[in-house]
């Protein structure tokens, strides 16, 4: 069996991490708090003290990071993923970063001989603690048939969107949909309340309708917010504008629109509450 580190244990990571150790592989963790590592550490799993330690000797290095400045520290720093990293591993991203950090990341691992891959991922909580995942994967095709056996472990499928970044690209792409949809769900309730229909009948039948998977997750934050959030006001708002960067305003004044609505729930203090509460 493949040795494996995760670097980051945030709902994610923990969530690989437990998978693989569940499938029988040797994992090695590392977290900037460590304590995050603790019950890894009793099932199983070797508490890595630094970056270097966790890639040394791992076939599959997995790094999933909050966001661009931890992700170019993770990869780019002086004992990081690069500096101690060989050709013969499979070094993947599965945070969500723009697509200036991962084609940086990606450049510097060519230029090194490194195999490298973004794999940013859907499915929050539970597809992260149940290993049905979604990944999205930017890299090498036959490379990346040759993981297919050990990302099953975590994931229900695996996506191939082109060479390295394009994984990345269409994340950020789906994540401006959901946004668009969530803030849209809102506005069609705060409708539907003005023309004076049930709103339970009217919430139900638009989580109900065909295609209706994004709003039914809305629907069920609508009514009641979940006590952990799935995926975060705070992080959807960061990949939203990752999104943005170099585009222009004109082109996309909706998608826009809805960021407004996470910027504003972030500046009412709401931060770390689901996703879904922009519907509210």
């Amino acid at each position: 069996m493949k040795n494996v580190a995760i670097l980051g244990l945030g709902v994610m990571g923990h969530g690989i991490a437990d998978n693989f150790l569940k499938a029988g592989y040797s994992v090695a963790v590392w977290n900037r708090s460590p304590e995050k590592a603790d019950d890894l550490v009793a099932r199983g799993a070797q508490r890595a003290e630094s970056v270097a330690q966790a890639v040394e000797g791992a076939d599959l290095v997995f790094e999933v990071t909050a966001n661009d400045e931890s992700a170019r520290k993770v990869w780019l720093g002086k004992d990081g993923i690069v500096a101690r990293a060989t050709p013969d591993q499979a070094l993947i991203t599965c945070a969500t970063l723009s697509v200036e950090c991962v084609d940086e990341l990606a450049r510097v691992c060519r230029e090194k001989s490194l195999v490298f891959f973004d794999m940013p991922m859907t499915g929050s909580r539970a597809g992260a603690e149940n290993g049905t995942l979604v990944l999205m994967a930017g890299g090498d095709r036959a490379k990346l048939q040759e993981l297919a056996p050990d990302l099953q472990a975590i994931s229900s499928r695996v996506k191939h969107f082109g060479p390295a970044g394009h994984g990345m690209r269409f994340k950020l792409v789906l994540n401006a949909l959901q946004a668009i949809h969530m803030t849209g769900f809102g506005e069609a309730m705060r409708l539907a309340k003005a023309m004076g229909l049930d709103e339970k009948l009217t919430g139900n039948a638009l989580a109900e309708r065909p295609g209706g998977t994004t709003s039914l997750l809305t629907w069920q934050g609508y009514q009641h917010q979940p006590e952990e959030a799935n995926f975060s006001v705070e992080w959807i708002a960061k990949d939203n504008q990752y999104a943005l960067k170099g585009v222009a305003p004109e082109l996309l004044p909706v998608f826009r629109s809805a960021l407004a609505y996470y910027e504003k729930a972030i500046a009412e203090g709401h931060a770390h509450d689901d996703w879904t509460y922009v519907a509210r």
